[in-house]
């Protein structure tokens, strides 16, 4: 009999809100929670979870696409709450945190690995302009899944940590040529193409190139920019570029898509 790993959904990815749920027998772990609480509970619901099974909330980082419902979640429902020193320091004077039970306060540090329950959570830091960003790596059974969105580009550091993992949530924020021509404002348009803003479905695909391995079977889109991308250009320039790189995509490993507002389907790593 084969060891059972975790599961997971992406609650939700984009520009305007992203949330990850992820479980094991054991543990029942939201990482951001970026739209309302009241949206969160609907995305959960639609794979039959309640919050209020919640056992903890890992936030990456303070942008209010990350954090939106933490505060009201955790005055609800109480749940224990991870992030780093700089981040909590940060996140004191949102609006969106509010006030928050010191005792359900935690610190997980960048470069650490923790244990919740029978699952191992690995941080690492990435390149954005927040005060300390940090992904997660989850491990258990010999299975991990990688979250890495929220970053200007991924360094061969980056690169080594979330190396060869069974699935990733790899961010495709933008396509440039809509970003270049779009209305945004020429400080904001610097600042997504910064290396200190967001991955372009071409960087999202070359650092899958460079960390995927041959235990990869899932990689999902995430953070698409509702203003600068289209969900079909996204998916076509992901695969595109591994099968012009000889990788076996829709055969060894398959690509999917994620939703701003529905959740991916509860699925076993």
């Amino acid at each position: 009999m084969s060891e059972i790993g975790f599961k997971y959904s992406i609650l939700a990815s984009g520009s305007s809100g992203n949330s990850f749920y992820l479980e094991t027998p054991k543990k029942k772990i939201l990482v951001d929670a970026g739209l309302s609480g009241k949206k969160i509970t609907s995305l959960l619901s639609e794979i039959n979870r309640k919050p209020e099974d919640l056992d903890a909330i890992l936030i990456t980082h303070e942008h209010s696409d990350h954090i939106h419902g933490v505060g009201v979640l955790a005055r609800k429902y109480g749940m224990d709450l991870y992030a780093n020193e700089k981040t909590w320091q940060a996140m004191e004077n949102s609006k969106y945190l509010g006030k928050v039970n010191s005792s359900q306060k935690h610190i997980f540090e960048m470069g650490k690995t923790k244990t919740f329950g029978d699952i191992d959570i690995e941080s690492f830091g990435v390149s954005h302009d927040a005060v300390a960003p940090q992904f997660y790596r989850f491990m258990k059974d010999d299975k991990s899944f990688v979250m890495l969105t929220d970053t200007g580009y991924v360094s061969d550091r980056m690169a080594g940590i979330v190396e060869n993992a069974d699935g990733y949530l790899i961010e495709s924020n933008h396509d440039v040529e809509i970003l270049r021509a779009g209305s945004y404002a020429w400080r904001l348009k610097q600042r997504i193409l910064s290396d200190f803003g967001h991955l372009s479905n071409e960087d999202g695909a070359e650092a899958m190139i460079r960390a995927m391995g041959n235990r990869t079977k899932k990689i999902y889109l995430g953070h698409l920019s509702k203003e600068n991308n289209i969900k079909e250009l996204a998916h076509m320039t992901m695969v595109n570029q591994l099968a012009q790189a000889d990788l076996g995509v829709g055969v060894d490993f398959k690509v999917y898509d994620t939703s701003p507002d529905t959740a991916t389907p509860l699925t076993e790593i």
